[in-house]
C-alpha cells in the first residue's frame, strides 16, 4: 500500500469494484480500492490505496477531538457531531440544543447555508416561507459541537474554522493519534473545516480504535453514541442508516467524492475509495463488505443490489462485481 502521495492518473487502474446494469448489459462501472482490517489487526489491500480526503468519513474521528477536549453532551447530541444529517425537524432540533447548551444560536454557526438535504424537509420549509439556513447545512451538528467545545476551553468562537485555531488544530492532533498517518496535506472541506490527508489503512486503523477502546473513552463514547442512534448519523432512506440498523455494532460514515469507513465491534474494519467519487456507488461497497463478514438483513440485501429504473421500473441495478465479491471472500 501506498502512503506518500494523492491520487494520480495511474491510479485509475484501479479494479473495477461497482458494475451498474440496465436491461441485461453493463452500463457503467467504478473503480476503486479497498483496505480491510481483520480482528486481529492485519491489513489486506485490493488497489492501489492513495491517501485521499476522508471528507465527512472524518467526522467520528472530529467527535472524538472534541470530547477529548472536554465537550460533554447526551449521547443523542454526540450522534448528531458526527452525522452528515438529512435536515430534518429531528436533526435541526438536536443541532439547536447543543448550539443552546453552549449559550449559542445558529448565528454563531461557520458552515454554508443551505436548505435541507431531504427532499421532504425541503418542501417543509418553502412551504411555510422558509429560507436556506446554516442550521439546515448537513455538517451543522458537527459545528455546533465544535462551538460547543470552543465555549467549554475559553476559545475563541470566532474563526473556528481557521486552520491553526486550537480548535481544529485539536483536531489535527487527534487524527494523528486515531490513524497513525502524519499528514502531508491539510484541505478544506465543503463545510469550511479543516480536513487532513489520510492513507484509507489509516482511516481503517482509526475507526478500529473507537469501536474496540475501553468504554466510557473518548473513542468509545462517540462510536456508542453514534450507533445507538443511526437515524441521526443519516435519516430517513439513508445507506449509513440503514446499513447501521441491519448490522448491530457497526460504526459507519460515508465521506463526500465516495469515501468510506466502517468497524464492527470485534475490530474488523475496512476504509474504501472510489475513484471516480461517484456516491451512487458507494453504499453497495460497503453492502458487498458486510455480506462477506456473515451479515445479512433487508438493508444490507436493498443496498446491495440498489435498482436502476426505467419508466419507474427496476430495469438493472448497482452490485459488485464478480471479482470485488471473490477477492472480499478470501480477504475476510
Amino acid at each position: 500500500m501506498r502512503d506518500s502521495a494523492a491520487i494520480t492518473d495511474d491510479d485509475f487502474a484501479n479494479p473495477v469494484l461497482i458494475e451498474v446494469t440496465r436491461s441485461g448489459a453493463r452500463e457503467s462501472v467504478h473503480r476503486g480500492s479497498v483496505v480491510l482490517v481483520s480482528a486481529d489487526g492485519a491489513l489486506t489491500a485490493l488497489g492501489a490505496p492513495a491517501p485521499t480526503f476522508p471528507r465527512s468519513s472524518l467526522k467520528p474521528l472530529q467527535a472524538v477531538a472534541m470530547v477529548r477536549a472536554g465537550l460533554n453532551v447526551p449521547a443523542e447530541m454526540l450522534a448528531l457531531v458526527g452525522a452528515s444529517h438529512e435536515g430534518t425537524p429531528a436533526h435541526v432540533d438536536v443541532a439547536r440544543a447543543i448550539l443552546r447548551s453552549a449559550g449559542l444560536d445558529e448565528s454563531a454557526l461557520g458552515c454554508p447555508v443551505s436548505l435541507p438535504e431531504s427532499v421532504d424537509a425541503a418542501a417543509t420549509v418553502i412551504r411555510h416561507g422558509g429560507y436556506p439556513s446554516r442550521i439546515f447545512h448537513n455538517c451543522s451538528g458537527k459545528h455546533a459541537g465544535m462551538l460547543a467545545t470552543c465555549v467549554v476551553n475559553g476559545w475563541p468562537v470566532t474563526g473556528y474554522l481557521n486552520p491553526d485555531h486550537p480548535m481544529q488544530q485539536a483536531v489535527l492532533a487527534t487524527v494523528t493519534d486515531l490513524s497513525g498517518d502524519q499528514a502531508q496535506v491539510v484541505g478544506v472541506d465543503g463545510c469550511g473545516a479543516v480536513v487532513p490527508m489520510v492513507s484509507l489503512a489509516g482511516l481503517a486503523r482509526a475507526f478500529r480504535r473507537l469501536v474496540t477502546a475501553a468504554a466510557g473513552s473518548a473513542e468509545r463514547r462517540v462510536a456508542d453514541a453514534m450507533r445507538a442512534r443511526p437515524d441521526l448519523v443519516g435519516g430517513p432512506g439513508r445507506d449509513v442508516t440503514e446499513l447501521m440498523a441491519d448490522t448491530p455494532g457497526l460504526l459507519a460514515k460515508d465521506g463526500a467524492e465516495a469515501v468510506w469507513a466502517a468497524a464492527l465491534p470485534d475490530g474488523r474494519a475496512m476504509a474504501a475509495k472510489l475513484d471516480d467519487g461517484a456516491l451512487r456507488a458507494l453504499p453497495a461497497v460497503l453492502a458487498a463488505t458486510l455480506h462477506a463478514w456473515g451479515y445479512v438483513g433487508e438493508g444490507i440485501g436493498r443496498w446491495a443490489h440498489d435498482p436502476i429504473l426505467g419508466g419507474g421500473h427496476p430495469v438493472g441495478e448497482i452490485r459488485a462485481t464478480e471479482q470485488f465479491e471473490h477477492w472480499l471472500d478470501g480477504a475476510v
